[in-house]
């Protein structure tokens, strides 16, 4: 490391307050769990989202809402930044998105799905991303009424990231243009 670096003060980083998190968010970006079990998963998710400036978390069918200690563990504040909401089911929220103009994508391996870097998408376009379940994905009835699905592309022999980590990926990809210091 050089002689002259070091790491950033807390005060350095220029830090939102939770209130003032929406202001000034670079794209409509809304991230839908579909019944994700993981409390752990969740409160990543929340982090992540903050992280990459997400407009709301849907937590849909079983994955569980805050506030729960487990998902404040990994989530470490960000459930009161990031807006959420509960719908009854994945397949329902994605209609209401699409209905609102979202452009709805399942992040899921799937016959037709295109590679994450193949996707193009106008800035302006507000876009809903779906993260399924850790064992089995994306709902079938996510899927067929999703606009299209995208996978990220892998090498290993097990073909599957942790979903937490897979929207890591997919929303630095998205949304992970370099952002101003303090915004």
């Amino acid at each position: 490391m050089p002689a002259d670096d070091r790491k950033l003060s807390m005060e350095e980083l220029g830090r939102v307050q939770p209130e003032d998190y929406a202001v000034g968010l670079d794209r409509k970006v809304t991230v839908l769990l579909d019944d994700v079990r993981s409390r752990h998963n969740v409160g990543s998710f929340f982090r992540t989202a903050d992280a990459f400036g997400v407009e709301r978390l849907v937590l849909c069918g079983f994955t569980p809402l805050p506030p729960h200690r487990e998902i404040e563990k990994t989530a470490l504040g960000a459930t009161a930044s990031v807006p959420w909401e509960h719908a009854p089911d994945a397949a329902t929220a994605v209609r209401g998105l699409r209905e609102r103009g979202y452009r709805v994508i399942a992040v899921e391996q799937t016959l037709n799905a295109r590679p994450l870097h193949g996707l193009h998408l106008p800035v302006d376009e507000p876009v809903a991303l779906v993260f399924g379940n850790e064992l089995h994905g994306v709902s079938d009835g996510a899927i067929a009424v999703c606009d299209e699905c995208v996978v990220v592309p892998q090498r290993g022999s097990k073909h599957s990231l942790n979903v937490s980590v897979c929207a890591g990926v997919v929303l630095h990809w998205l949304a992970g243009r370099p952002v101003p210091m303090g915004r």
